[in-house]
């Protein structure tokens, strides 16, 4: 998300606002997935206009920036369902969103060692073909075979 941009107010407003165009401007997120994100539960209804067009607030951003990142670290969207539903339910709810959110990193973890392990596999495999080009390339060269 981009914060370089200035937030529109709408008249009477005290916070600034975002139309629909420019969270998906910010986000990456496209008209349509915001609107999914919405009837998912995902987020919660956004404020409208007198002209009954979407409006996003600050907290609306932090809140969709907060869910690209589970979504980027591999969340389902079930589970982003069910922290959603967690969050709106209140404070009563902190333990369950902390427990969802280190059982979430610790899966994370698992990932990130799993894919260092590979990499170093697919390292150890691209030296070896550079050394087989490189031996091969020695022995292309004239006067490197042995001959004059």
């Amino acid at each position: 998300m981009s914060s370089g941009q200035p937030l529109n107010p709408l008249p009477g407003d005290r916070e600034p606002t975002l139309t629909i165009a420019q969270v998906t401007e910010r986000t990456g997120l496209s008209h349509d997935t915001l609107r999914y994100y919405e009837k998912a539960g995902l987020i919660e209804r956004v404020g409208r206009s007198t002209g009954n067009q979407r409006r996003y607030q600050a907290a609306d951003l932090a809140w969709l920036e907060f869910l690209l990142r589970l979504r980027e670290t591999g969340m389902s969207i079930a589970d982003m369902q069910r922290f959603a539903a967690l969050r709106a339910a209140g404070n009563v709810t902190v333990a369950d969103r902390l427990a969802m959110l280190r059982e979430h990193r610790a899966e994370l973890a698992d990932r990130i060692r799993a894919l260092r392990r590979n990499a170093t596999v697919l390292d150890r495999k691209i030296d070896h073909y550079e050394q087989l080009l490189l031996d091969e390339h020695e022995h292309e060269r004239p006067g490197t075979d042995g001959t004059t």
